[in-house]
């Protein structure tokens, strides 16, 4: 018998808020953000996992109550990578007085896999082609957004009027489920006891049970990087996604279906289990925000403080004497590490763009964060240790696809959605809406709710809703991953734009060729086969967290190399890896300086 849950007044079968966003304020607060965690925690049922999961996203340690301002003026570090990793390693790192240098291979846009692509020069219109959403509770993350006072606004995650098209049936995403139940259930080989449950039970059966049998005590252990696991972690470590729904009893029908409504999880059923749950155990889709204009305003937020146009102003007050300097290495692409025995220094060897020949610089302390994915073709002599090189080979990179539309008129508001996101078992896999109105106000979450059911046929803007605002430009995002990723991305561009556009209408019921006058534009980002990145995110398989996580952040060459990047974090795929993994390494590296090591 398949299990239940209870269902929960204002709340899902799968413990969902119907309606999040309505409660999330603007610019949230410490206390509010620890109150809309609590809050997302109970919808899950397991309140006593909240101080486990605010424990392992809270601020590291200030680098200045290890190494105090100035004390480490004349020492110097090279950071590989401009990413979140590299940046928050390089800002922490100044407050001691490192002298830095941050090499980033790609000449034209900091912040890694942080990539908003503006379509106006007055950046109004936009695309997230990296990350596009943050969880209310990764507090590293909120860290750094208050210290830089940049804008936050709610990131509608799910909306009951966004469409759910699977086997040819097109539906509206009722917070219930009944419209899948009623109409697509049917088409899939189900169990009478799968037809008895909602597929947001069904999700909760396949995603996050199996790990609620442990005792908090263990669950922790989901977020955390150890020498050794206990027994419950590394039984989950064993299991593919696959293998997990299976010991829940799920058949392969509703494997298949919930392959599409949880993508994330659907598209990488042969990865590691325990890396699909940490997406899932800290509640991270209930409350989730956006920064207004675009997230790529983080990592400028950075890159002005550490080139002086923010001279000391987030840096605590601290006199400009105090601080290290910071060289920027924009189109130089580190290709080696070496160790030099002669004064122990740590030599990096790189190509400028532009120049000819191998260049080199010596630095007293490495931090990398680059993927191992690029990490894997760097000369490195000596070796590293040898689980270190076994890992740098072995780890698993995940491709995703994104393309952004630049739409003449918001004809999905005109069918009455405001923001969300669609899911369809076509290669395009899903569709998500901006979650602000032309001009940048946040929608409601759960407007239209009235709008539900199954709906077929010719479903052209204007013959719903009308006059919903659709009128206005706007940006769709197409996101897919895996098999559907390599299969999109390496499309040519225009046979690319031509297959998603006819896919679009699919899903919306629009008739073939209506979005031709529609997307005038667009821009894609497969990041395989971008050469600074050759992956998108670390996704370990099973065994992988066990044999290789904690091999991972361990430094080398005798704690003068560093790790950092959301690989090395227990929390992969998420800002909040890569800029706890930054700090963290700073202060390993702060350690390590007045260690005289």
């Amino acid at each position: 018998m398949l299990e239940s849950r209870p269902k929960a007044a204002g709340f899902t079968a799968a413990g969902q808020l119907l309606n999040p966003t309505a409660e999330q304020p603007l610019n949230p607060g410490a206390e509010q953000r620890r109150v809309l965690t609590l809050r997302a925690l109970a919808t899950q049922g397991r309140s006593e996992d909240y101080e486990n999961i605010t424990e392992a996203f809270s601020i590291p340690q200030d680098i200045n109550t290890i190494a105090p301002p100035g004390s480490c003026q004349g020492k110097k570090a090279g950071i590989i990578g401009g990413g979140l990793a590299g940046l928050s390693a390089a800002f922490e790192l100044r407050k001691a007085g490192f002298d830095i240098t941050i090499f980033e291979a790609d000449p034209e846009r900091i912040g890694g896999r942080v990539f908003t692509y503006y379509f106006d020069s007055e950046k109004k219109l936009y695309g997230e082609l990296g990350a596009m959403r943050l969880p209310v509770s990764h507090e590293t993350v909120w860290h750094y957004i208050d210290l830089f006072g940049l804008d936050t606004r709610p990131f509608i995650q799910t909306n009951p009027a966004a469409l759910i098209y699977l086997h040819g049936k097109r539906v509206r995403n009722d917070p219930w489920g009944e419209n899948v139940r009623r109409h697509i259930y049917p088409t899939y080989d189900l169990t009478p006891n799968e037809y008895a449950q909602s597929w947001q039970q069904l999700g909760y059966l396949g995603i996050e049970a199996t790990v609620m049998k442990a005792p908090p005590l263990f669950r922790k252990e989901i977020l955390e990087v150890l020498p050794l696991y206990s027994q419950w972690a590394n039984y989950w470590d064993s299991l593919s996604t696959r293998q997990a729904m299976e010991r829940q009893g799920l058949s392969q029908g509703a494997i298949n279906l919930l392959s599409s409504l949880f993508p994330i999880a659907g598209a990488f059923l042969s990865n590691s289990y325990i890396d699909l749950v940490q997406e899932y155990y800290p509640a991270n889709f209930v409350y989730m925000y956006e920064i207004p204009g675009g997230m790529a305003k983080l990592p400028y937020a950075f890159y002005d403080s550490l080139s002086g146009r923010a001279e000391g102003k987030y840096c605590g007050g601290l006199p400009a004497g105090l601080l290290g300097n910071v060289a920027w290495k924009g189109g130089c692409a580190v290709k080696g590490i070496y160790l030099n025995t002669v004064d122990n220094a740590v030599t990096l060897a790189y190509n400028q763009k532009g120049t000819y020949g191998t260049l080199y610089g010596n630095f007293d302390y490495v931090v990398c964060t680059v993927p191992f994915s690029v990490l894997r073709v760097f000369d490195i002599k000596p070796s590293f240790t040898s689980l270190k090189m076994q890992a740098i080979r072995e780890v698993t990179y995940s491709p995703a696809h994104k393309t952004v539309f630049r739409c003449a008129r918001r004809f999905w508001e005109e069918q009455g959605i405001y923001g969300g996101g669609s899911y369809t078992d076509l290669p395009v896999s899903m569709l998500w809406y901006p979650s602000s109105s032309p001009g940048g106000t946040s929608y409601a979450a759960g407007a239209n709710t009235g709008i539900s059911g199954v709906y077929g046929g010719n479903m052209n803007p204007g013959s719903m809703n009308p006059g919903g605002g659709g009128g206005s430009e706007g940006v769709l995002l197409a996101y897919n991953f895996n098999m559907d990723a390599v299969r999109v991305g390496n499309l040519p561009d225009e046979a690319r734009f031509t297959i998603l556009k006819r896919e679009i209408e699919e899903v919306h019921g629009l008739t073939p060729g209506w979005l031709d006058p529609v997307m005038a534009e667009f821009k894609t980002q497969f990041w395989n086969r971008d050469p600074f990145y050759r992956g998108t995110f670390c996704y370990f398989t099973p065994q992988q967290k066990n044999l290789f996580s904690y091999a991972m952040t361990q430094p080398e060459y005798g704690s003068r190399v560093f790790f950092a990047g959301e690989h090395i974090s227990p929390l992969h795929r998420w800002m909040q890896g890569a800029l706890k993994s930054g700090m963290e390494a700073a202060n390993a590296v702060a350690w390590a300086a007045t260690r005289g090591i």
